[in-house]
């Protein structure tokens, strides 16, 4: 059976590696910034909770000394062209052939898949996939890879670990009954006999609070337990599956607008050279606009047949 643990295993393996080119290229705060890491990756459910939290707070102190960058191999990647997002591409393909091709294989009366961590581990199977259609595409070898792949990490720096530590942030709000306090408001507010409003309060939402927060995953636990589910689902009998289906979708309209979701819309415009460092945002206002219209019409119309 293929597990969970071994994906960690796999990218704490390479965290470490980063760490140690980072140390020889005497980027000293990154270098302890991904060792860190790569220590809470390989051993963190052995860890104690509060020493787990201590090194998280030593992250946050290495990110704010600043972890250094790195420049893109441009004439390598003008070389390549059009072939390089083909990696990319294939993340998502194999992780649907995963989920929905493998979940359910077994050999000799044990799952392929991990079944209760079936999606992560075919997200972690396909970039494992994508890693050999690159070494391919490229014809580098696999050390090459893991070097280019510190290099990388050197020019996202700490951004790379916003979307890991939002959707924490969003199960910690929701633990902490904060959709509760949402939905509170929400009624005082909302008609709760209004299909429309509750649609728009919920969809409006999602996009607000991920602007807010600078991802979908953050904002999603909060906004579907304090709104979605007590309006749209128990009051108005709308679908669960499409309301957090198409709802994701919608804050991730909000994603297209913020800075907050740094790793997105700012670290690009850095790695571009973009004289104006919100260029990104708003080349995306439009089609975040556009796209919010479009998902609010499709959960209005779609969620309660």
């Amino acid at each position: 059976m293929i597990r969970l643990q071994f994906i960690y295993l796999f990218a704490g393996v390479f965290l470490a590696w980063g760490a140690v080119a980072a140390l020889r290229r005497a980027r000293w705060t990154s270098g302890l910034f991904w060792g860190l890491l790569a220590v809470a990756f390989l051993a963190g459910e052995k860890l104690n909770p509060a020493a787990l939290g201590g090194l998280v707070l030593v992250l946050a102190v290495l990110a704010a000394l600043g972890l250094g960058s790195a420049k893109p191999r441009e004439p390598e990647a003008t070389r390549l062209g059009g072939a390089l997002l083909v990696p990319a591409l294939l993340i998502p393909a194999l992780t649907l052939v995963g989920v929905l091709g493998l979940k359910n294989v077994s050999f000799a009366g044990r799952a392929l898949l991990e079944p209760a961590n079936a999606t992560l581990v075919s997200l972690g199977l396909a970039c494992a996939g994508a890693l050999v259609a690159a070494l391919a595409i490229t014809r580098r070898g696999p050390v090459e890879a893991a070097t280019e792949g510190s290099r990388l990490l050197d020019a996202i720096g700490w951004a790379a670990l916003l979307p890991l530590l939002l959707a924490t942030l969003g199960s910690v709000f929701s633990a902490c009954g904060v959709g509760q306090a949402v939905a509170t408001l929400v009624r005082s507010v909302v008609p709760m006999d209004s299909r429309l409003v509750a649609v728009l309060a919920y969809g409006l939402g999602m996009a607000l609070l991920t602007a807010i927060m600078g991802n979908a995953f953050a904002a999603f636990p909060v906004m579907t337990a304090g709104v979605a589910l007590p309006l749209l689902v128990k009051v108005h009998g709308a679908h669960p599956a499409v309301v957090g289906a198409i709802g994701m979708l919608t804050g991730y309209c909000g994603t297209l607008l913020t800075p907050m979701a740094a790793n997105f819309n700012i670290v690009p415009a850095a790695l571009l050279e973009l004289k104006d460092p919100n260029g990104v945002i708003k080349a995306q206002v439009p089609t975040a606009l556009c796209l919010l219209c479009v998902n609010l019409a499709l959960m209005y119309f779609l969620a309660f047949l």
